[in-house]
């Protein structure tokens, strides 16, 4: 094991042209003080860590030894139009860690201070905005959707100014890399000779497998729409809305990125927009499948002076396949379906509207279904509908359709319970957590912690936390503001 003074940094980002990034110190906090630490993404890095090393190196007050800290500089679509000068306003990559097993991880510090692209930003995070993120990027995780992650939360008693005064705070985000489609936009606009060099890297850190192709380019484009396709796909299955789909928000490795105002369905409504600052709607829940496409072909015509353009039009084609061939198995596997029959997606589609049309919860009532043979729990579930008629005409459709399949009932309520989570990140937990965080009391972010890492365990003790928002809960708004 490592420890912060010895950990096995390789910085291959700050060894590219130095037009890609500024280097810059992390701003101390003021009064920094430990909140809580992942040991899951600590034994990633095979570190061994003390609360007060985390706070001594993480809040700013002395340099993480090896690291090189720098604010990447990007540009980016933002709710459609081009911004051309985005860049890390508050968050500094401070290098990449080699493990043992040779994977390699980012560390990154959100909220570390002013760096040259903060416009008229302080650079700083805050509590409420760091907790969600450190919260939602294990919640993704532990639903099996590649995600970053993070390390540690330290707290502070520094005032920042957002719609109200609130403290801040830093997050040590970990993730397989921060490169985003920005990056190539940035580069296509600004410095294009740099176009083959940089694709070179990402290809050799992220895709090795497209250097042996023909087309090394083409295969690299093709990769990257593939992996966010199945990460759309993987939102869309766990009813996850990501609120800022912006194309300085999007990995070049198909992992969720940049946690801001971020929700995930309770009653099933597929025009659901979790960011009150989306007026448009234009990243509602239902949108993300074609807003993920709109920013794909963004960074095509980024990589345009580097592929040809049937080539482009070949590699995007792919990502509407991938995306419904890996989103139809995943909607089959979550009713419990194993072999294929011609009106399975039917019958997918018309439970869908049954939860639309009756106000049910999505998350839960796939979990019912999954207790159909435990009278006591599967009741649950048609006493939430409302046009009880139709659920039982449905049902009795769906049992036809189970008669065809193999295993047995047990074995089925075992296979739909590891697809179906009981236990998701609910914005009206989330806001308990910063509630209680923001009076000292970090519990809840322990509890859920544990629970949001094995969400399709039943933890009967923590039961309550799969139940529906209360009143208060039930329409919060969440913005960028963090």
């Amino acid at each position: 094991m490592a420890t912060l003074q010895t950990l096995n940094f390789d910085n291959s980002f700050v060894r590219l042209a130095s037009c890609l990034f500024t280097p810059v110190k992390p701003q101390a906090l003021v009064q920094p003080f430990f909140i809580h630490a992942n040991p899951q993404v600590a034994k990633l890095l095979e570190l061994d860590y003390s609360a007060e090393e985390l706070v001594r190196y993480f809040s700013g007050a002395d340099p993480l030894p090896n690291s090189q800290p720098l604010a990447m500089t990007y540009s980016g679509h933002q709710f459609g139009m081009y911004n051309p000068q985005l860049g890390d306003g508050r968050g500094l990559l401070l290098g990449e860690v080699v493990n043992q097993q040779g994977e390699r991880w980012d560390i990154h510090l959100k909220g570390a201070g002013k760096t040259p692209y903060s416009r008229f930003g302080d650079g700083r995070a805050v509590l409420r905005s760091s907790i969600r993120e450190y919260l939602c990027g294990e919640a993704m995780h532990g639903l099996g959707i590649r995600s970053t992650r993070a390390l540690c939360l330290i707290g502070s008693k520094e005032p920042v100014q957002r719609e109200k005064i609130e403290t801040a705070a830093t997050i040590v985000r970990v993730a397989d890399s921060h490169i985003r489609f920005g990056h190539f936009e940035w580069l296509f606009h600004n410095q294009e000779k740099l176009l083959p060099s940089f694709a070179d890297y990402v290809i050799n850190r992220h895709y090795p497998a497209c250097r042996q192709a023909d087309k090394p380019y083409t295969a690299l484009l093709t990769a990257i729409v593939e992996r966010t396709a199945t990460m759309i796909a993987n939102w869309q299955l766990v009813g996850f809305a990501h609120g800022v789909m912006n194309t300085d928000n999007f990995s070049i490795t198909g992992s969720t990125f940049d946690y801001g105002p971020y929700g995930f369905l309770d009653s099933y409504q597929p025009s659901f927009i979790c960011n009150h600052s989306d007026t448009s709607g234009r990243y509602a829940w239902n949108q993300q499948p074609s807003i993920g496409l709109w920013n794909l072909n963004a960074l095509a015509y980024a990589l345009s002076p580097l592929i040809a353009k049937n080539d482009i039009i070949d590699a995007l084609q792919n990502y509407e396949k991938v995306l419904l061939a890996h989103y139809y198995q995943g909607i089959k596997a979550k009713l419990g379906l194993t072999t294929d029959h011609d009106d399975d997606n039917n019958l997918a589609f018309d439970f869908l509207d049954i939860l639309m049309k009756n106000h049910m919860d999505y998350t839960r009532s796939f979990r019912a279904l999954s207790y159909s043979g435990k009278e006591d729990k599967f009741c649950a579930l048609r006493d939430d509908c409302i046009d009880r008629e139709r659920f039982d005409n449905w049902f009795k459709q769906y049992q036809q359709r189970l008669s065809l399949e193999t295993q047995s009932d047990e074995q089925r309520q075992q296979q739909m319970q590891a697809v179906n989570p009981k236990y998701i990140l609910r914005n009206y937990l989330a806001q308990i957590a910063i509630d209680k965080a923001e009076q000292g009391d970090y519990s809840e972010i322990d509890i859920l912690l544990k629970l949001l890492q094995q969400p399709y365990a039943e933890h009967p003790e923590f039961e309550r936390y799969a139940n529906t928002p209360p009143d208060w809960g039930q329409h919060l708004e969440i913005s960028c503001s963090s």
